[in-house]
């Protein structure tokens, strides 16, 4: 699977579980740690908790192994690692918080045109 057809698949994932605002950047040359950040939020504990379910289950069924995932119980900064794509899932509270959009100023954005959603 390419990276755009797991960008793809994050994305179509979170849409699927009404996952609010979702923003892909491309952090090619810019972080060490993944070559995309995709970025959203749910309402609640709960929709922020199926949303990472939903991007684990669907990654699994294609046979992509979940590296890392961090903060499921608590709900509030969940974290999905799947190596070159790493999901940042928030609660709506918590995402103006960290603004990471705004941290990460200089990444560029990569439309839903180019995932070809």
């Amino acid at each position: 699977m390419t990276e755009r057809e797991l960008l793809s698949l994050v994305v179509e994932a979170a849409d699927d579980k009404k996952a609010i605002d979702i923003v892909v950047l491309n952090m090619e040359g810019i972080s060490l740690v993944a070559d995309y950040f995709v970025i959203c939020h749910g309402n609640s504990d709960k929709q922020v908790q199926a949303i990472a379910r939903e991007i684990k289950e669907k990654a699994h069924e294609q046979g992509i192994s979940v590296k890392r995932l961090e903060g499921f119980e608590q709900a509030k900064w969940v974290l999905v690692d799947l190596g070159d794509v790493v999901v940042h899932i928030f609660h709506k509270d918590e995402r103006g918080y960290y603004n990471l959009e705004r941290l990460w100023g200089d990444a560029p954005f990569v439309s839903s045109e180019e995932l070809q959603l």
